[in-house]
């Protein structure tokens, strides 16, 4: 006989990501009843603590202590002993936090909607129903397989949890794409001792980026022995035994490359494809992302879309503002919306690490803008010994300020501590602070925002 459990709840919140989880917990203090269901124990608190942000950067931190002498999967084994345990304590404690609130509980189960107001979890036996006023989606992204023959099925294909999760540290790794995701790969598995080589279709890595940083970036990862190929079209996966052969055409010349491993690093979808929105009317958009408005919420007025599902940013932090957005809509003023954002920062994981915020020096032309462009070698600025002191002189700092306002228009920082001093520009962007100030301002010494001291004088154009 089939049972099935019904619930109700004052907010059901769909996947356990940094937006799910925070808005989970606001909610749940201000007295609401919050039922939180994620598909897996092995993914409480999203894709960041377990899979993500957390793990890749302690393999970073460890890639970047390994010594020559030490044995490479000795090693390697060790760091990802290393990364179960943190993201196993995280794991546990994001669950603990939530499901110990009396007004709270998690729910482990692949969920689906039933109507506009219930989800089920489960099929046939021991189905549990959940019902609630308002619905939050937080259920994040995958990767996107590229339809390259035979590479679905090839046994030496890894996703990047598949990578980090392993003892066994690859010979030969083969990375397909040169975006965020395939270049910090590459970066930590040519440190760990890997030869690593990046397939990249377009001319160049991050197309997006100003040329002269695209080139530092590549200078940088083919000196520490990274095997950079682009204009790279990739046309079959060949198996055979130990190794795959990947066979791609550059230039109208076919070449082939050999793996152990092989990752797809080619982009990412919103996991929607098992939610059955339909029975929901929750309209998505073609590439499967739920459709929102500035407010965040779908075509159901009720029903709210955090993080990656909805299609924007692919970065926690975003996730993390969207749940600030839909609880000002539930607790607060109904204000705050995604065209608030403004100089949002990014950051790509390499060593030394790449910041930026607001425009390339390219997009600033092609807007017509009056601009001058300070840059400078980090090893060429004296104002800056934290990278000696650190012994990272490696990277370029790039600033784009309008000329006629000298406010700053955008940043590219390829530099140690990257990923801190560009919060610092992001901030001096959103409140209008000019280059003038940032560059006359006050430093801790030896640091690395000092550099601001001497960089926005070295204008080159």
């Amino acid at each position: 006989m089939e049972t099935t459990t019904a619930i109700t709840a004052d907010v059901l919140v769909v996947g356990f990501g940094k937006g799910g989880k925070t808005a989970a917990h606001v909610l749940t203090d201000a007295g609401r009843r919050v039922v939180l269901i994620e598909q897996s124990e092995n993914m409480y608190g999203g894709t960041c603590p377990n899979v993500g942000c957390v793990p890749t950067k302690m393999l970073v931190h460890y890639a970047n202590t390994r010594r020559p002498e030490d044995d490479a999967q000795k090693f390697f084994a060790n760091s990802t002993a290393g990364v179960r345990a943190l993201t196993s304590a995280f794991r546990a404690g994001n669950f603990e936090a939530l499901n110990s609130k009396d007004t709270a509980t998690v729910i482990t189960g692949a969920a689906h909607f039933v109507d506009a107001h219930t989800v089920a979890v489960g099929e046939g036996d021991h189905r549990i129903t959940v019902t609630a006023p308002t619905i939050l989606i937080n259920t994040g992204s995958e990767p996107v397989m590229a339809p390259i023959p035979g590479l679905a099925a090839s046994p030496h294909l890894v996703s990047s949890t598949e990578l980090i999760r392993t003892d066994n540290l690859p010979e030969r790794l083969v990375v397909l794409g040169g975006g965020y995701l395939g270049l910090e790969f590459a970066s930590i598995y040519q440190r760990f001792g890997t030869h690593v080589t990046v397939l990249e279709a377009s001319g160049r890595l991050l197309p997006r980026e100003d040329e002269d940083i695209a080139e530092a970036v590549t200078e940088i990862l083919t000196g520490d022995g990274v095997h950079v190929i682009t204009g790279a079209d990739i046309t079959e996966v060949r198996d055979s035994g130990a190794v795959s052969t990947i066979v791609y055409e550059k230039a109208g010349r076919k070449h082939t490359v050999e793996a152990g491993a092989l990752l797809p690093a080619t982009g990412r979808r919103a996991v929607t494809a098992a939610l059955r929105l339909d029975a929901a009317g929750v309209q998505t958009t073609p590439k499967g992302a739920i459709t929102v408005d500035e407010h965040l919420r779908t075509s159901q007025p009720h029903i709210y879309a955090l993080g990656d599902v909805n299609g924007g940013e692919q970065f926690t932090y975003i996730s993390l503002d969207d749940a600030r957005i839909v609880l000002d809509q539930l607790l607060g003023e109904g204000k705050r919306s995604t065209a608030d954002r403004r100089a949002v920062p990014h950051t790509l994981f390499i060593t030394p690490p790449l910041a930026t915020v607001g425009l390339t020096e390219s997009q600033a032309r092609a807007q017509g803008l009056n601009i001058r462009v300070s840059r400078e070698k980090v090893a060429d600025i004296v104002a800056m010994p934290r990278a000696y002191t650190v012994e990272e002189t490696r990277g370029v700092m790039k600033f784009v300020v309008d000329a006629d306002t000298d406010l700053i228009l955008g940043a590219a920082l390829l530099a140690i501590d990257a990923q801190e001093v560009i919060n610092t520009v992001a901030l001096a962007m959103r409140h209008n602070i000019t280059a003038s100030e940032l560059r006359d301002s006050i430093y801790t010494h030896p640091s690395s925002t000092e550099a601001f001291n001497e960089v926005f004088d070295k204008v080159i154009s």
